[in-house]
């Protein structure tokens, strides 16, 4: 079964930058849909930034033009470059997709663990 991983979270100073990556274990053809999500205690989880093959980009208010979004196919494998960051972009950073398998089916709505970003003052 695929799951995703993601890897890279830690602690920065505001200013800096952290780059998460979202790997899909086991065999996936290719990324529909891919999506960083973020969950701050307390908050509602936030859409961080969405992307489709045929589609839009879609980024966050408060984080477009600071974060980023690209793929590597050869390792089914996304990323989340995050620049000048905040202490408010504190928060649990959780990866979304959606894939075609080895057998050409579609898979949607997968989910990784989260990883931690804090960003201090």
């Amino acid at each position: 079964q695929v799951r995703l991983m993601e890897s890279g979270g830690g602690s920065v100073q505001a200013g800096g930058s952290l780059r998460l990556s979202c790997t899909a274990s086991g065999t996936i053809s290719m990324f529909n849909t891919m999506a960083w999500y973020r969950q701050a205690p307390g908050k509602q989880r936030e859409l961080v930034v969405r992307t489709q093959n045929f589609g839009g980009t879609t980024y966050g208010d408060s984080v477009r033009g600071r974060f980023t979004i690209s793929r590597d196919g050869r390792r089914n494998t996304f990323y989340l470059q995050m620049n000048s960051l905040k202490p408010e972009d504190t928060a649990t950073y959780v990866c979304n997709a959606d894939f075609t398998n080895t057998y050409g089916q579609n898979e949607y709505n997968y989910w990784g663990q989260g990883t931690q970003v804090t960003v201090t003052s």
